[in-house]
């Protein structure tokens, strides 16, 4: 089992564009939105991070940002990851699904397809979670505005 300084090493020597973030309980690291599903690939199958287990994925606004948190576990390894992915297209947010290498991330995806309007390429059914089709917004969203049950954020 790697400590959290190797396992960062690790991860910068796997992937050169990785940004941490210092001064937190896990590793955590902003990839490049445009290297996710490569580097969700990568991090799995390598045989020294092994990252088998997605335990959680949200979605936050920050009101500049969307972003999508990656909670990464290897149950081999028995080592932790906290991996981001951030776009400031409020207009048109996307990523790559990983639903395809962590099949828990499909409702993960839709949640924040449905709650914060982001797009997930190559996800298998990206449709609404909780809401109906023909809901208006985004409910999640920091700029969010409900005349009819006066929500305002």
């Amino acid at each position: 089992m790697m400590d959290n300084t190797q396992l960062q090493q690790t991860i910068g020597r796997l992937i050169p564009r990785a940004v941490f973030n210092q001064n937190t309980q896990f590793v955590e690291v902003v990839i490049p939105a445009d290297g996710l599903h490569q580097t969700a690939q990568l991090l799995k199958e390598n045989p020294e991070t092994k990252f088998d287990f997605l335990f959680n994925l949200t979605g936050v606004d920050s009101k500049n940002e969307l972003r999508m948190v990656y909670h990464l576990r290897s149950t081999l390894l028995k080592h932790t990851l906290v991996v981001k992915v951030v776009t400031t297209d409020r207009q048109n947010p996307e990523f790559a699904s990983v639903s395809d290498i962590w099949p828990a991330a499909n409702p993960f995806e839709r949640e924040a397809y449905d709650l914060l309007g982001i797009r997930f390429t190559n996800h298998p059914d990206l449709r609404r979670l909780f809401l109906e089709e023909d809901f208006q917004g985004f409910p999640l969203r920091k700029d969010f505005v409900d005349p009819i049950n006066i929500v305002e954020k």
